[in-house]
């Protein structure tokens, strides 16, 4: 008779699960190697079980589907705290298989009360302890996964998926609680007060985030700028979106360029669509003049603690933008041109040729403006391979990145957590399944970079191949230069310069050390050509402060 992890292994493959990102231990290794023996199933075994999660949230990114990541009991549930509520706050569905302690085996010494820690972070917890109900379990978190969009975590005990059991009747998947209502469609008012809006509207903007994506809906977004003259623009998590438009504004907020930031000062209506409308995207004075209109499938008047737009319009991305198509061909009439004049060729012209940031800084010998080299390596990497970012100070540069599509860019910003990249990666890569031929850039910092750095083993057991540009600023960049600011002692946010290109070779991967971008066409045509991870050291000045700083600085950052 079957254990109930080999069931348990058959449902989630039944869930169309594939690839499972596992850090073995007691208790969920019967059940990972189970599911790694079922047909089709990729497993990426990681070094840390923070990685387990963050890797799945990127997978999730790059292909759209559910992924799986499971770690055992106690101190190996307790180390998902960082990444599980990243994924809640960037709406990433995930399911985690954790072990709970043995329920016969009091004296257990990684015994802890898992679920207070799971909801504490937003994700859902169950706590599968009946065996009749463990399958209503799965389609549980299955279903608060793919339809909620949020992670769940399944934790089960250790001693009962040892256990018999023989199923009554086949697996019945999570689909059977999917309520089939279709696309959900806006208030007609509402839309004819969207409509007037925008007719009336002389320097309009179209603001997209993931939610046109996940819609389908960037051709009618694009439809819809083209039929009102608005200009486009992105959240930095849909960075990409309107790439190849010739009035595409690039990112909106935080990591605006300085032409974004100028032309967003001036507009006089913004449309949002697919979007939360964080602090960092619509806060402050990032569009002061602008009437802000929401289009969204769950929009929220308070959020950050303050207003998010002056007009909800709740409705699913794709039929909302085209019931606001519908509306002005009929208040305009098919083809008549709304008020809208802030499109010309002189503000083509600009987009297409000017930088996103050309404040002068002075560059000390030996290291390099970071723009420069991000500008030397976008030249070099050929437009359909995936460009994966971490965050901190460095992530402003890369984020300006041209002529990339939101489809092959993968961050996840929400929480504010360094460190993430090379788990990220890790997930793209698993997803992409290109092995030694894989088409991946990471970039991340220093500090970031050293968070995970033995999931370089990963990558060379794994046979993957993805470039890590490490943006090497010799500290924790934000941290440093927010000190400096203050007139403070900036030495504990400074650690040096490690050699990370030696230590990529220790792990028997490849690495060099960059203070010259004219050695960057041959150091990626070499990359190219051969199928090993390689780190770059990318020496970068700790003078170049980017725009998103200087910004919080004159703020004053303890009052963002």
């Amino acid at each position: 008779m079957p254990k109930l992890y080999e069931a348990l292994a058959e449902a989630f493959r039944a869930e169309d699960v594939d690839t499972q990102f596992v850090l073995m231990g007691d208790g969920n290794m019967h059940w990972a190697t189970a599911f790694s023996k079922l047909p089709d199933v990729h497993t990426v075994h990681v070094r840390h079980e923070h990685v387990t999660v963050a890797a799945a949230t990127a997978y999730n990114i790059a292909t759209n589907k559910v992924a799986v990541a499971s770690v055992t009991c106690g101190p190996g549930l307790t180390q998902l705290m960082t990444a599980l509520p990243a994924a809640v706050r960037a709406r990433l569905p995930l399911v985690v298989f954790a072990g709970e302690p043995p329920i016969n085996a009091k004296f257990y010494n990684q015994n802890i009360d898992q679920a207070p820690l799971v909801t504490a972070t937003g994700a859902h917890y169950i706590a599968a302890h009946s065996l009749p109900r463990m399958m209503d379990y799965v389609r549980e978190a299955f279903h608060i996964a793919k339809y909620e969009r949020k992670p769940a975590v399944i934790g089960i005990p250790y001693d009962l998926q040892k256990t018999e059991y023989m199923a009554n009747q086949p697996y019945e998947t999570s689909a059977i609680y999917q309520p089939k209502t279709g696309r959900m469609y806006p208030d007609p008012d509402v839309v004819a007060e969207a409509v007037e809006r925008l007719a009336a509207a002389q320097r309009p903007i179209i603001l997209g985030g993931r939610g046109v994506l996940w819609s389908g809906a960037r051709d009618a977004t694009i439809k819809l700028a083209d039929r009102c003259g608005a200009l486009l623009s992105s959240t930095l998590p849909a960075r990409g979106l309107f790439h190849d438009h010739p009035f595409g504004l690039g990112i909106t907020g935080s990591y605006f360029t300085s032409l974004g930031r100028e032309i967003y000062e001036t507009a006089d209506v913004v449309l949002a669509v697919g979007t939360s409308l964080s602090y960092y995207v619509g806060g402050g004075a990032f569009w002061p003049k602008a009437f802000k209109i929401q289009l969204d499938d769950a929009p929220r008047g308070l959020r950050d603690g303050q207003k998010a737009a002056d007009l909800y319009v709740r409705s699913d991305a794709l039929v909302g933008i085209e019931a606001i198509l519908a509306g002005l061909d009929k208040k305009l009439g098919a083809g008549k041109l709304t008020a809208a004049s802030i499109r010309s060729k002189e503000l083509a012209h600009r987009i297409a040729t000017e930088p996103a940031d050309s404040a002068a800084f002075d560059i000390e010998p030996g290291v390099l403006d970071p723009r420069e080299a991000i500008r030397a390596i976008d030249a070099v990497v050929p437009k359909d391979w995936d460009i994966v970012v971490g965050g901190g100070h460095q992530a402003y540069f890369n984020a300006q990145m041209r002529g990339r599509p939101a489809e092959r860019y993968t961050t996840v910003r929400e929480f504010g957590a360094v460190g993430n990249g090379l788990s990220y990666a890790l997930g793209v890569a698993a997803a992409r399944r290109q092995g030694r031929n894989g088409k991946i850039v990471l970039f991340e910092g220093d500090g970031g970079l050293l968070f995970h750095i033995q999931e370089l083993e990963t990558l060379k057991r794994q046979g993957y191949r993805i470039l890590i540009c490490a943006m090497n600023d010799g500290g924790y960049g934000s941290e440093f230069h927010k000190l400096r600011a203050d007139g403070l002692d900036d030495s504990l946010a400074i650690f040096g310069r490690p050699a990370l290109e030696k230590i990529a070779q220790g792990f028997g991967l490849r690495g060099n050390e960059i203070r010259d971008v004219s050695v960057i066409p041959k150091l990626f045509a070499d990359f190219a050509a051969q199928g090993e991870s390689e780190i770059w050291n990318i020496q970068i000045s700790d003078r170049v402060t980017a725009p998103v700083m200087r910004q919080t600085i004159k703020r004053g950052h303890g009052n963002m």
